[in-house]
Parts: structure tokens; C-alpha cells; sequence
């Protein structure tokens, strides 16, 4: 059976949502009736955002700025200038999602959780009249020409394990290939191609790290503490950052090192060799650490394991003594000066043996995708194919941790859907 629509969103994840509301309330703003219908593989659909800041859904940041994606610096800018942080907390609270704010700049609805957020979603698209489908998987989408040239134009039929669908607009938007649980799985990339875009190499991306068998790690495991992180890709330093590392039996996790593991992955996938370093005084030199220890020989006989615990977490400080061959006992004051420089070294540049990562079942978020080249950001509307919209993961644009990636899903989302509406309501 074939059906005709007015917009075929394929995917109802934040993006997908949150386009078929913002087509729905553009349509009801300017009183005509649009018939929008959201595809979507998974029978329970939108897990994300269930997951999303272990279950308290990190819906954003305040602020949010261009810095915190990895992308195309310019075209993000403009993507997040269209809909930015401000308008998706005033949309979400007008939605009946009311939002707190914690210290650090995350935002979190105020019953901290994530169903709260997706049912008032769900709620809205059955007010505007966006029909939500799921368990119904794309599996060809084709142009039908001619591809947009006016309102009335039926760009592309999409094909899915029940039938057909005609439609007038379409917004391609099904996440990348992270978390395979909440039922992505990359699938729209073939989609895209199908329609002309290509897709960069893609890579897990805020995804736990693996380290070498017999490193210390396994050690340490459940231990927290802050850490500045470097990768460095064939020597030279591509990246650099501040924040919370957890080690745990396998490695070492924690936005610090989510935060920059795309680096790793990205760089060893491209035959880089890339090396990550871990300074455990973050912000201070090499130069500022060894004056430090120095002062401590003023108390001669202060142990050296005391003196580390006093900056570190005990059993770390204990454990980097170790790996330095400095037993726990010995004195500030008789530490030799090629130990003390030894253990500097430790602190601020101690090598971390990666081996792999965790994979896409352990990844928040995906690095690469369609190139942000291939599309107009103001309207998030194809290069390739006039009417197709794209939106959310899987574009080449990946945030750091903190709410920055479901901002991008906002922002895209609501692009796209406002765009596709605009676009069938335009004179003739």
C-alpha cells in the first residue's frame, strides 16, 4: 500500500521528535494541516533519551558553545545560533518539562528523568498531529522527480517493511551507530548514500578506554579523581583537557577520558601513532611540580608517600611511588635528584598504555558522518537532494559530555522540521 505525506521523518530520536513538533507547531501557527509521519525500526524508540545522564537525561548545557564540538567550527556556530540553548529551554518548559540548572552547567528536567522528557515529547507530536510509527524500518528511500522544485513536488518514496510512503519533504535523521541497545545502528548512513551524501569514516566517540594488561589500572579500579589528559598523534598534540578520570578494571573512564577518546579512536583508526598522557596536577608544569617536591626536603623526614597524599588520593600516590621504584618510606629529604625527577615525570606526563576502546556498545556518541559540507545550516536541508532534511547523530558533529550532544539533536532537529513546513507552505 502507498501513502501519501506531507513530511516522512525517518527516525524518532530527540532529533526526529523534535522535528516533527517543530513542523507540527509551525503548520498549526500558520493554520493549515500537515500530514507528518515519524518512522522509526525500534519497537521501543527514542532510548537515548531514557539513558541520556544515567537516566536523569542531561538535556543541555548553559552555555553552550561552538568550542564543545568536534566539527565544522563555522557551520556548528550557525547551526547552534538557529536554535541555541536559550530557545530549547524555553521550548522544553513550554512543553511541560520544567528544567533545573546545577552548578557546573548542566541541565537536567526538575523530576530527573528522562520518561518525563520523552512522554511530553510524545504528548506534543499527538497535538500537532505528527503520527508516530514504530517498529517500522526503512529500507529504501529513491527520488521521485522532479526533487523539490515546488511546493507540490513529491521528492522521494521511502519503503519500509510494511509498504510505502510518498512524501513531500523528508528529514533523515537515525542516529549514528552508538549504543545498538536503544536501537541505532547506522543504518541511515546507507540511506543518506542512497540520496547521494557520503559518509566520513565513522568511530566511537565519549567512549571508555582500554589499557594494557598488567598497568596498574585493575588496581584502582573504582578510584576518581581530577586529571588533565593529552593525546598526541604522531608527536604532536592534538588535544588537551581537564576533568574527572575513573579507573576501572578494564582501563580508565570518566568524562575526562570520554571526552577525548575520540582523539584515540580517530587517530589509531587512521594508522596514527597516538599516545595519551596523563598529567595527575593538572595545570602545572613540570618546572612547578619538581620546585614543589624540592620545598618538601625542607622536612627532611616527611615520608615521600605523605607528601603525595597530601596533592593525590593515597593509594594512587602510593602506587605512582611504586611504579617509580621509590619505596612508600623513603624521606623527602633523602630523595636522589634523578628519583625526584623521575617521579615528576610521573606526575605530569606519565604515559597510559591504551590498547583499544570499549566499542560502539559502550559509546555515547558517534565521530563522523554525513560531511556538515553537504548541507545548507540554515535550514539543515541537502546539498544533494532538494526536499531531504538531515538531522542529529548522524551527521559529522560529536559534543563533549555534558548535554552538548542532545543540544545538537535539539538544535538540528528543530531546523530541519521548522525548514521542511516553511518550505510546502511558500507561495507557488
Amino acid at each position: 500500500m502507498t501513502e501519501v505525506c506531507d513530511i516522512i521523518i525517518v527516525g524518532a530520536g530527540a532529533a526526529g521528535l523534535t522535528a516533527g513538533i517543530a513542523a507540527g507547531q509551525f503548520a498549526r501557527q500558520a493554520q493549515v494541516t500537515l500530514r507528518i509521519v515519524l518512522l522509526d525500526a525500534a519497537r521501543r524508540f527514542a532510548g537515548k533519551i531514557l539513558v541520556a545522564g544515567g537516566g536523569r537525561c542531561n538535556l543541555t548545557h548553559d552555555p553552550v558553545r561552538p568550542e564543545d564540538f568536534n566539527g565544522s567550527r563555522n557551520i556548528v556556530r550557525n547551526v547552534l545560533a538557529g536554535f541555541d540553548a536559550s530557545a530549547t529551554m524555553q521550548w522544553l518548559e513550554s512543553l511541560g518539562v520544567p528544567l533545573i540548572r546545577e552548578e557546573d552547567g548542566k541541565v537536567f528536567p526538575a523530576g530527573q528523568s528522562g520518561r518525563a522528557v520523552l512522554d511530553a515529547l510524545v504528548r506534543e507530536c499527538g497535538q500537532v498531529g505528527a503520527t508516530i510509527r514504530p517498529q517500522c524500518r526503512v529500507r529504501e528511500i529513491s527520488p521521485d522527480p522532479p526533487c523539490g522544485d515546488s511546493p507540490s513536488a513529491t521528492p522521494c518514496t521511502v519503503r519500509h517493511e510494511w509498504g510505502e510512503l510518498k512524501g513531500r519533504r523528508i528529514v533523515l535523521c537515525t542516529g549514528g551507530a552508538s549504543m545498538p541497545a536503544t536501537g541505532t545502528t547506522g543504518q541511515g548512513w546507507d540511506l543518506a548514500r542512497q540520496l547521494g551524501h557520503t559518509v566520513t569514516d565513522v568511530h566511537p566517540a565519549l567512549v571508555p578506554l582500554l589499557l594494557q594488561d598488567g598497568f596498574f589500572h585493575a588496581e584502582m579500579a573504582g578510584l576518581t579523581h581530577e586529571a588533565e589528559l593529552s593525546a598526541f598523534v604522531d608527536g604532536k598534540r592534538v588535544d588537551r583537557r581537564t576533568g574527572s578520570m575513573l579507573w576501572t578494571h578494564f582501563g580508565i573512564s570518566g568524562p575526562v577520558v570520554l571526552d577525548i577518546s575520540r582523539h584515540w579512536t580517530t587517530a589509531r583508526a587512521a594508522g596514527g601513532k597516538v599516545e595519551l598522557r596523563c598529567n595527575f596536577l593538572p595545570g602545572e608544569s613540570f618546572e612547578q611540580v619538581e620546585r614543589w617536591l624540592t620545598d618538601q626536603a625542607a622536612s627532611p623526614h616527611r615520608r615521600i608517600d605523605s607528601v603525595l597524599a597530601s596533592r593525590l588520593p593515597r593509594r594512587l600516590a602510593e602506587r605512582i611511588a611504586r611504579t617509580c621504584h621509590i619505596g612508600a618510606d623513603v624521606r623527602a629529604g633523602r630523595l636522589r635528584r634523578e628519583d625526584r625527577r623521575q617521579l615528576v615525570h610521573a606526575l605530569t606526563q606519565l604515559p597510559l598504555p591504551v590498547v583499544g576502546d570499549r566499542g560502539w556498545k559502550h559509546a555515547e556518541v558517534t565521530a563522523g558522518g554525513v560531511p556538515l559540507q553537504e548541507i545548507d545550516y540554515r535550514t539543515m536541508e541537502s546539498r544533494k537532494c532538494p526536499g531531504l532534511h538531515l538531522a542529529g547523530e548522524m551527521l559529522d558533529c560529536d559534543g563533549r559530555v555534558g548535554g552538548f550532544n542532545l543540544q545538537w539533536a535539539w538544535s538540528t532537529g528543530h531546523l530541519a522540521g521548522r525548514a521542511a513546513a516553511r518550505s510546502l507552505l511558500r507561495p507557488v
